[in-house]
């Protein structure tokens, strides 16, 4: 892995729908553990599925994290992750023991070879707004300028799928 000259501060979104979701987040964080350290972790949200509905329910949290490595090579370490948990991709935006997205970086825009930061939903999606405004309601989209707080303020004036706070015991896990 590649390792940057500092620490970066990173910001990822997590969801589960498929077996013990909150087993699945808990283990998740505990493996980006071991490339970075988690410096937040949001509530638990309930959520219905986006884009393909024939479903279960998503969980759904966001975390900061600290990492001293690049950004192609977190985004790496994240995908070794889900795929180390059995992630599955062969429906979009279907079931997924672990999904972890890389929603922003040190507030920059990059646009690299499979790799575009801020996440290019990130307004759109409820799911990782509610988490995300929850623990930095005041970190700021570096495309937009807008911070958590207004995206998910102007997302809520618009009807889509219901997303609401899950209370869990043992959550936020201890890491």
């Amino acid at each position: 892995m590649t390792e940057a000259s500092g620490t970066a501060q990173a910001w990822v979104g997590l969801g589960s729908n498929v077996g013990d979701k909150k087993a699945n987040l808990t283990e998740a964080l505990r493996r980006v553990q071991s490339f970075a350290e988690v410096i937040a972790i949001s509530s638990l949200y309930k959520t219905d599925p986006v884009g393909y509905l024939d479903q279960d329910w998503f969980l759904n949290a966001a975390a900061g994290v600290r990492t001293v490595l690049e950004p192609q090579a977190f985004l790496q370490a994240l995908l070794e992750v889900e795929q180390s948990m059995g992630r599955v991709r062969n429906i979009r935006n279907g079931p997924r023991t672990i999904d972890l997205d890389l929603l922003l970086w040190e507030g920059r825009v990059l646009d690299e070879p499979g790799l575009t930061v801020p996440h290019p939903r990130l307004p759109e999606r409820r799911f990782v707004l509610g988490p995300l405004r929850e623990i930095a309601p005041e970190l700021r989209d570096p495309g937009s300028g807008e911070t958590m707080d207004a995206l998910a303020t102007a997302l809520a004036l618009v009807p889509g799928p219901a997303v609401e706070r899950w209370t869990a015991e043992n959550w936020p896990p201890a890491l």
